[in-house]
């Protein structure tokens, strides 16, 4: 399936600019998600085996997890666990609805599999996602697999007072999702990421912690941290009793490259996602697993396209995965392509579980 998506589907596909060609496939996913019988014939075609991870009290039926930016509005919420995922993370979601940063704001750079975003977390606000996420499940949609959302920062919030915009989005969704990401780490929205700074990360993780001590919470970290900053991190993780580390979100740098097409995408502001952050990502992985002794989950992003791109992920420290350009390259059959894959070189090397595979 994943050939015909490459050479059929996504050059049609691509002849749309980016952010429209996304936006046509949410909307048919979510027309998709209210039709009689077909989630059911998607799961058919694309339903991927079980290979459940449990991580943070939760229970994953596969390791492959929709990553934050694709489902902005909770518009498709039945239709990724249908495509195989394992779990999905909606949003980022903010306080207030926002438009976010002007069009054009999505590129891609074709010949290194990758993407330059600075869309600024356009969504409609928490209300809005949560009377969504209340009328699938009034629906009786609501997926088996976890659900987890993406809390960002209004734009129009002051920094100082970022504590209480992402408490609020907290409070709103709680009890609605399985899980919650604290993203600190976009760099479209201005000065966010001075929010990782470890005492006004502390001050975040504090309030939502006032919010509701239980529910599993983690926290998003940028590929471009220094290791020092990772640590600090790492140790406020430990102090709020965190569920984990979503590493990493899409990155400032650039990669060299002699395609002419890229270099000039590459230009562009925003965030660079896809295949030229893998190694950085699984070298992020790697030192916080080493740093934690293995204690605190990872949840693994950045450049996965395939099973090997998964196992090295997870051989390095992660728990679950997750693939955002991978599926705007790879197409509807990632997840269940991965979790096969994973499946049989688990088989062929005598691997009995992923945990395992964890140094």
């Amino acid at each position: 399936m994943g050939w015909i998506y490459r050479n059929c589907l996504q050059p049609l596909l691509f002849l749309q600019e980016s952010e429209a060609a996304h936006n046509r496939v949410i909307g048919g996913l979510s027309l998709a998600g209210r039709l009689p019988l077909v989630p059911m014939l998607t799961d058919a075609v694309y339903g991927a085996p079980d290979l459940p991870v449990t991580v943070g009290g939760l229970r994953f039926p596969n390791p492959i997890g929709l990553a934050a930016g694709m489902d902005k509005h909770a518009a498709a919420v039945p239709m990724w666990e249908r495509l195989g995922f394992g779990f999905a993370e909606l949003g980022g979601v903010t306080q207030h609805a926002q438009l976010g940063n002007d069009a054009p704001r999505m590129f891609r750079a074709v010949e290194d599999r990758a993407l330059v975003n600075r869309m600024g977390f356009n969504n409609p606000g928490a209300e809005a996602v949560a009377a969504a996420l209340k009328q699938w499940r009034a629906r009786e949609q609501w997926p088996a697999h976890p659900i987890g959302i993406n809390l960002g920062k209004s734009k129009v919030t002051p920094l100082e007072k970022a504590a209480a915009d992402y408490a609020f989005s907290f409070r709103t969704l709680q009890g609605l999702a399985d899980f919650f990401v604290v993203n600190v780490s976009s760099p479209n929205t201005p000065n966010l990421r001075q929010l990782q700074d470890k005492s006004a990360l502390d001050e975040i993780l504090q309030t939502l912690r006032e919010v509701n001590a239980d529910v599993p919470l983690f926290i998003k970290i940028a590929p471009d941290l220094t290791w020092e900053a990772i640590d600090d991190v790492l140790e406020l993780a430990t102090t709020h009793s965190l569920a984990g580390i979503v590493a990493t979100n899409t990155t400032i740098e650039r990669p060299d490259t002699n395609d002419t097409a890229c270099k000039k995408i590459y230009a562009e502001t925003g965030g660079l996602s896809g295949a030229p952050l893998h190694d950085r990502s699984t070298e992020v992985i790697a030192h916080i697993f080493k740093h934690t002794e293995g204690k605190l989950p990872i949840i693994g992003v950045g450049g996965i396209f395939t099973a090997a791109d998964a196992w090295e992920k997870v051989a390095a420290g992660a728990s679950l995965v997750q693939a955002y350009t991978g599926l705007v390259y790879e197409g509807p059959s990632i997840a269940g392509d991965i979790v096969r894959g994973l499946k049989t070189r688990m088989e062929k090397e005598g691997v009995r579980s992923l945990n395992e595979l964890r140094a």
